[in-house]
Parts: structure tokens; C-alpha cells; sequence
């Protein structure tokens, strides 16, 4: 018995609130209009930058250093693709969420997935 492919995303996948805000675009690389499949890693972060197409996001992390047995912050970055139809939902200093995906580019392999926070919010 074979079994089918589910063509359509599952509400698990993608928020509801987020899915009702986003027009349609022509991203081919847009985990919702397009064919890019999302999986693994999920971080938070602070957008710092942001380009056209895409966004660097930072957050912090604790690192265990052995030789004073003490953690210590630690801050990351990662540059993630950012779908058309969120480029203007998108600012410096709003909080997202971003998801693995396959490398899209040298240095880009994650996708945003949604807005947490806006950055003026609290």
C-alpha cells in the first residue's frame, strides 16, 4: 500500500496568526508559497541587519569554559533568508524566530519563520 504525498503545509508547521498576515509572493525559497522545506534547529534572536533578501539575527548563549569550571556569555549570529512577503513586517530589533533548512548560500542556511516581537515593544 503506497502511501501519498501531502502537498499542502499543516497548521503544526506555520503559526495561524502568521499565515493570515502574509500576502502571496513568488519566493520559490519561501517555506510557505514556495518549495522549501523547514527542519531542524529553531532559535530567537534580535534582528541586528537587515539586506533585501535577507536578515542577520544575534542572541545569546552560555558557554562552559573548563579551565575556571564558570559560564560565560557567549553571543552568536545567523544570517537567514528572509521571504518576500515578510520583508515588510521585518525591522531591526524586532524579535523572530528562524528554522533550518537546506544551505540556500554560502552562508545562509536558515529561514524566518516569524515575528516574535516588535522591537519597540515590551
Amino acid at each position: 500500500m503506497k502511501k501519498e504525498k501531502k502537498t499542502e503545509r499543516t497548521e503544526r508547521e506555520m503559526p495561524v496568526e502568521t499565515m493570515k498576515n502574509q500576502e502571496e509572493c513568488e519566493d520559490k525559497n519561501c517555506h510557505v508559497h514556495g518549495n522549501l522545506k523547514v527542519r531542524g534547529k529553531t532559535f530567537e534572536g534580535t534582528v541586528i541587519k537587515k539586506f533585501p533578501k535577507r536578515v542577520v539575527i544575534e542572541f545569546e548563549r552560555m558557554i562552559f569554559v573548563r579551565k575556571y569550571e564558570r559560564y560565560m556569555k557567549g553571543k552568536t549570529k545567523i544570517h537567514a533568508h528572509l521571504p518576500s512577503c515578510m520583508e515588510n513586517q521585518i525591522h531591526v530589533g524586532d524579535l523572530i524566530k528562524v528554522r533550518e533548512c537546506r544551505p540556500l548560500s554560502k552562508i545562509i542556511h536558515f529561514e524566518v519563520i516569524e515575528k516574535i516581537k516588535g522591537g519597540r515593544e515590551k
